[in-house]
């Protein structure tokens, strides 16, 4: 018997009994769907906090001051003093893996314009913050190295900011805006860059010189932080080791010897590439839990394609009686079963494929949430189904091959 003939008996087989082949196929199209949209979710994800991190920028380096134990007691990191302008000074000239740097000091308060004002916080930085954290100026200009050197009283507002405390549209720019009751001239408006993945608004902060903010609102001489930027994000580890070495030597911390532990950090640097890497490997195991949850009623589909062709062999065996009566051999009877098997699992697999990608766009519509398709996910779909037909229609078509044709005719 050829295969042509014996795909026609199968699909008359499932045409016969329309509604158990299609609930037989439901648990296949249920499985499949819901693979492709979890994984679809857990990549689109994934890809999310990579674009955001990317936004943030991608090889940027964060040093700030390490917690210390006095008196037995570790103190709290951000009140250490650790940080000074000489080790800024001392990583710009002598790290050859770093293109900007900056230091960073921060204050929060109110700021104040006319009868508006919101709260927000005033970050101290250099003109090459801006290429750190992948900023830009939409409106106006970035303060000049000379309003670095002499502590002007100027800023550059977020957008945010700017919406609070000019509601009206007005243009910002060479306005003054106080920040609690100390007087900013506004040279520049940043371009908008909207929330992160994580939630935070990237437009709500104001930008001035870091001097300004260390002598005018902090009155202190050391930095709260410095931000980097390597040359490019696959020398961002010898770009920390680099800083590691010169802060240690800066610091004076003793290397371990033989008869010496040696001194600890008394500062942490810590890479978008180390945060893309811990949200990475989060995302990912999220997604496969997803997949494997959505895996168990693939298996459960194949059980019931396995259940249903045991029904198919009881209800059928006079049948498969006669057809090995006149000539046809067991491998036919094992080819026609598991041909109706994979049948009943391919099309359950491509109707789950449409209903997956069709539910990923919907929640993608409706919940707002972001997909990625992977053309893999939708290979590995057929090729699963396919072989949960082969796996789970294999033993009720072998228990068919090997019935004895007699006792098959005389079956009732």
């Amino acid at each position: 018997m050829n295969y042509s003939n014996l795909l026609k008996i199968a699909l008359r087989a499932i045409a016969a009994n329309k509604m158990r082949s299609f609930l037989t196929a439901l648990g296949i199209i249920i499985g499949i769907a819901s693979v492709i949209t979890m994984l679809a979710v857990g990549q689109g994800t994934k890809r999310s906090i990579q674009a955001n991190i990317s936004e943030m920028g991608s090889n940027m380096i964060m040093i700030s001051p390490g917690a210390d134990f006095r008196g037995g007691v570790r103190q709290d990191a951000s009140s250490m003093e650790t940080l000074k302008m000489a080790d800024y000074e001392a990583i710009k000239d002598e790290c050859s893996y770093l293109k900007a740097v900056s230091p960073t000091v921060q204050s929060s308060g109110q700021w104040i314009y006319g009868n508006n004002n919101t709260p927000s916080s005033i970050y101290g930085v250099n003109t090459e913050y801006l290429e750190i954290r992948q900023l830009s100026v939409a409106d106006g200009e970035m303060f000049t190295d000379a309003d670095i050197k002499s502590s002007a009283k100027v800023c550059v507002l977020g957008q945010t900011v700017v919406d609070n405390l000019f509601p009206d549209g007005s243009d910002p720019v060479g306005k003054v805006v106080r920040f609690n009751s100390i007087p900013f001239r506004v040279v520049g408006v940043l371009k908008k860059k909207g929330y992160n993945s994580m939630g935070m608004d990237q437009d709500d902060l104001v930008l001035a010189p870091y001097t300004t903010v260390m002598k005018r609102i902090l009155a202190q001489n050391y930095l709260q932080g410095i931000q980097a930027s390597a040359i490019t994000e696959g020398v961002t580890d010898k770009a920390t080791e680099e800083i590691t070495k010169v802060l240690r030597r800066n610091h004076k911390l003793r290397d371990a010897t033989d008869d010496f532990m040696g001194d600890s950090d008394d500062f942490n640097i810590r890479s978008q590439e180390e945060l893309s890497s811990m949200m990475n490997s989060t995302t990912d195991m999220l997604t496969i839990l997803l997949g494997c949850v959505a895996g168990i009623s693939l298996i459960v589909g194949g059980i019931g394609i396995m259940n249903i062709m045991y029904v198919s062999v009881t209800e059928r065996t006079r049948e498969i009686g006669l057809r090995m009566s006149v000539g046809a051999r067991g491998v036919d009877i094992l080819n026609q079963f598991l041909i109706e098997a994979i049948l009943l699992s391919v099309t359950g697999g491509i109707i789950g494929v449409l209903l997956g990608v069709g539910a990923s766009y919907a929640i993608k519509a409706l919940a707002h949430w972001p997909i990625y398709i992977q053309p893999w996910s939708i290979v590995m779909s057929f090729a699963v189904c396919t072989f949960t037909g082969i796996f789970f229609g294999w033993y009720p078509a072998k228990k068919a091959a090997r019935l004895d044709p007699i006792e098959a005719i005389r079956y009732e």
